[in-house]
């Protein structure tokens, strides 16, 4: 499924593919935000994609040419799981609009695991 933008010179046709790469690169960049999970993946086992299949983390649906987009994410411990999912929200709508020119209707976070982030324990001694 493909999203195409006609104007005076022809039709750009814009693969859903590339969307997702989009939506996906915007979606790690945003605060506390540990990684997405393939959306299609059993329930059972989640697993922390790896940069070179990001856009499995994301479905798109293309309907008269404006998106619905979801997005399955593992959030790092600690964060507020709404403050992080609107960020998460307005920055994929920012970009996919920016970036091709197509409007999106509506996106959904899902929150698959919250995971600790890899930290280093400090004895600290402290003298008083």
């Amino acid at each position: 499924m493909s999203a195409y933008i006609e104007n005076e010179f022809g039709l750009i046709k814009i693969d859903d593919q590339v969307i997702a790469t989009i939506a996906s690169d915007a979606a790690m960049k945003c605060y506390g935000v540990v990684g997405l999970v393939n959306a299609s993946a059993s329930e059972s086992i989640i697993n922390l994609l790896s940069k070179e299949s990001l856009s499995e983390g994301i479905v798109l649906k293309i309907e008269d040419n404006s998106l619905n987009i979801d997005v399955s994410v593992i959030l790092e411990f600690g964060v507020k799981i709404a403050v992080v999912c609107q960020n998460i929200i307005e920055t994929i709508k920012f970009q996919v609009e920016h970036e091709t020119g197509i409007r999106v209707n509506e996106i959904n976070v899902i929150v698959r695991d919250i995971r600790l982030q890899d930290q280093e324990v400090k004895n600290v001694n402290n003298r008083w």
